[in-house]
């Protein structure tokens, strides 16, 4: 189960024709009364912010915070379609909320596709009936949903944790322009705790800020990325760091599954930097030596090639002495002092040869840390990105 786990929740799914191959491409996660609740949102930091964001936004402000539904669609990111996307962007939130018998800005929208072509929105108002009306609750709805809001995924991505009585569920797409904050993602979480849109709103942010905003898959960022959390309050009010860890949980482990499914990965990378002047130094450091194409390609050769990570961290722009400076692999030491010192190879093989990969690298400045998740670069992404379809 995922984003139909926690109580008072249903989900539905069809198949509209958005994507020519006749898959699933319309989503709806909605609260069982089709009452409005708490919610809280993030979006994307792109000034080409995309149509559904600009009314998502604009509905989590005009209700201080009330949602009683998200309607997803695929196969389209309604971005760079001016003023029509907009007002197919209203017009779908209309529809949903006249099903639903609720307010137009009670619901949010979410799209995901190619960028700069109209979208089909004869498709997509002739499907808001059937999708509405297919609203269910328990596993296979959820199920339905996850798979509806894929694009190049390969499979579904979904999550629940439990803190107490109080659940979290989620589910989420997304494999490329993942960087730096958020990424050609759509994410929503659902939860069962009584929890303020304020009080929403802090742990979403804290729980983002340390998974999906410490991806990076090819260090470019979308249009339309959206993470939104909607809470049916009828578990109860839950001790409010034990609701923040678990909505941290259910971000981080989507984050994850969003990294090993990026576009042509053979590896899940995890860049650790420790040892930096402080903890924003440490992270721009771990997202310079991600995001380094000769990283990852020496990543996807299983090339212990340090050198490249201490020539990323180097020009980082952080504090940073060649001295002090010391890398290893899955825990095995290759260079310490910034010149190679005597390791185990094949230990440091066997570690490269596998699907989860760490970097860890010691700056020697201080006691600053930072973590971000990547991937390896290979000729299977070049060969996704190099055509729109």
């Amino acid at each position: 189960m995922s984003v139909t786990a926690a109580t008072g929740f249903v989900a539905s799914s069809s198949a509209c024709g958005i994507k020519t191959s006749g898959a699933a491409d319309l989503a709806l996660v909605a609260t069982a009364d089709g009452r409005p609740g708490a919610v809280a949102a993030v979006f994307t930091q792109n000034l080409a912010t995309a149509a559904p964001v600009i009314v998502s936004r604009r509905h989590v402000a005009a209700t201080g915070g009330r949602a009683a539904a998200v309607v997803l669609n695929s196969g389209n990111a309604n971005a760079a379609t001016g003023d029509a996307g907009v007002g197919h962007a209203e017009r779908t939130c209309h529809l949903v909320a006249e099903a639903l018998g609720c307010r137009a800005d009670e619901i949010l929208v979410c799209s995901t596709g190619l960028i700069g072509i109209p979208l089909p929105f004869g498709a997509l108002e002739a499907g808001i009936p059937a999708l509405v009306a297919g609203r269910a609750a328990g596993p296979a709805a959820g199920d339905g949903a996850a798979r509806a809001i894929m694009t190049t995924d390969t499979r579904a991505k979904q999550t629940v944790q439990r803190a107490g009585v109080v659940t979290v569920g989620g589910m989420a797409k997304g494999a490329a322009m993942l960087a730096p904050n958020m990424a050609t993602m759509l994410a929503v979480l659902t939860t069962d705790a009584d929890v303020t849109p304020a009080g929403l709103q802090l742990a979403l942010a804290a729980g983002v800020r340390d998974s999906f905003n410490a991806l990076s898959v090819d260090g470019c960022t979308s249009t339309n990325d959206t993470v939104i959390l909607l809470s049916s309050g009828s578990a109860g009010r839950p001790d409010p760091s034990v609701f923040a860890g678990a909505v941290a949980a259910a971000c981080a482990d989507l984050a994850r599954q969003m990294a090993g499914d990026a576009e042509g990965a053979t590896k899940t990378i995890t860049v650790e930097v420790r040892g930096a002047a402080d903890d924003a130094e440490a992270t721009a450091g771990a997202r310079k030596v991600a995001q380094s194409q000769l990283v990852k390609c020496s990543l996807f050769g299983e090339d212990p090639y340090w050198g490249r990570i201490v020539s990323e961290l180097g020009s980082a722009g952080i504090r940073f002495d060649p001295d002090r400076v010391s890398v290893a692999y899955g825990g095995v030491t290759v260079a310490r002092g910034g010149i190679a010192c005597a390791h185990d190879p094949a230990a440091v093989a066997t570690h490269l040869a596998g699907r989860d990969l760490t970097i860890e690298a010691d700056l020697g400045l201080g006691t600053g840390s930072g973590v971000i998740l990547t991937n390896d670069l290979t000729p299977a992404y070049i060969d996704e990105n190099m055509r729109t379809s």
